[in-house]
């Protein structure tokens, strides 16, 4: 027997493997790539909300378990990753340099935004209003951290490539069976894929569709983020990330034109040189309505876990709630009341109440047959 089954690879899979694997627990990971989230992610860690100017949840406790996070897994993997990189606010008017200063006057803030505004002198750009700088920022390069991951997980023979097949789990009283695994705990990471998971398929996980394109614009040499009504990340070689698009309704992988006019729209006010685009990517964030994540084990099999809704700042708080769950299922440690997914236990008996009713009429119509 082992200790665990995680299934899904994204940054909520590999942070709760990296918690196993500190403790020597064994474990086996399924992945079939059908989810985009984290591989299109910005990768981003910025602890303000540039759009009003003030800390997102949790900022400075989840740095200060974030940051050292990636410092050793970067060792650990030998792959560079984790890079510090500046992002800059673009101002639309003086109100906004204003409001920045109101916020830079605040005691959690102050540490974070920088009042020396920045006087644009890139020609390339369109800044009227100067740039204000936010500090300990930087990026994750989510698609070299998780590629450099599975190749680690694979040398260990703990991966498998492939679609986990709910229909195959067996539940035991303390453990889970799947094939020829048995395990203690099994933790679902699937992103937006727990949308079709018959144990998690309740919970209030509405995916937001991102696009972001990537261009080549010689002209622009900026070697910071650039944040306006979309961001600008440099990825060397004159290429950069835009992004991104947000769609409540679209729940496909499938990148549209749509999102590129909108995305080249925004552009247009942002910079004023040329560029070409050479890339158009898109995924769907695990997305939840009280923009909490998804953390617990389940109302009637304790087996059985779920690590999910990381939203937009995956990058940020993956880490922190990827421990958080691992102390309750190893140590009994409670889990914050925002995070736990017993705040949505009314949703899961009127799932399993639905659930028996249409069994029910299954039966009855069948006996009328």
């Amino acid at each position: 027997m082992i200790e665990y089954i995680v299934v899904g690879l994204g940054l909520a899979g590999i942070a709760f493997c990296e918690e196993l694997e500190a403790t020597g627990k064994e474990f086996v990971v399924f992945e079939d790539n059908s989810q985009k989230s984290s591989t299109v992610a910005g990768g981003l860690y910025n602890p303000v909300i540039l759009k009003r100017f003030t800390l997102s949840w949790n900022a400075n406790e989840q740095l200060e378990v974030a940051l050292p996070f990636y410092e050793a897994l970067e060792e650990k993997l030998q792959t560079h990753f984790d890079e510090k990189i500046t992002v800059k606010r673009r101002f639309a008017s003086v109100e906004e340099q204003n409001l920045w200063f109101e916020a830079s006057d605040k005691p959690k803030l102050s540490r974070y935004l920088d009042t020396d505004l920045i006087t644009n002198k890139n020609e390339a750009v369109n800044a009227s209003y100067a740039l204000g700088k936010v500090k300990e920022t930087g990026r994750v390069f989510t698609e070299r951290l998780l590629k450099a991951y599975r190749e680690y997980l694979q040398q260990k023979h703990s991966f498998r490539n492939e679609r986990f097949h709910y229909e195959k789990l067996v539940i035991t009283e303390n453990s889970v069976r799947y094939d020829n695994l048995q395990a203690k705990h099994i933790i679902f990471c699937e992103g937006f894929g727990i949308k079709q998971n018959p144990y998690f398929s309740y919970l209030p996980l509405n995916g937001t569709k991102g696009e972001l394109l990537y261009i080549k614009a010689p002209q622009l040499k900026i070697d910071y983020v650039l944040k306006s009504s979309v961001f600008l990340i440099p990825q060397g070689n004159d290429i950069y990330t835009v992004g991104a698009t947000y769609n409540w309704e679209d729940k496909t992988h499938l990148p549209t034109e749509k999102a590129k006019k909108e995305l080249k729209e925004k552009l247009s006010n942002l910079i004023q040189c040329d560029y070409e685009i050479i890339n158009q990517v898109a995924g769907i964030r695990p997305t939840v309505a009280d923009r909490r994540p998804l953390v617990g084990t389940h109302p009637k099999h304790m087996q059985l876990a779920v690590l999910n809704g990381l939203g937009t700042r995956g990058v940020m708080i993956g880490p922190t709630v990827a421990k958080q769950l691992y102390n309750h299922l190893t140590h009994q440690t409670a889990l914050p009341d925002e995070i736990n997914i017993k705040r949505f236990e009314k949703r899961y008996r009127k799932s399993v109440a639905k659930a028996l009713d249409e069994q029910r009429r299954a039966q009855h119509s069948h006996r009328e047959k």
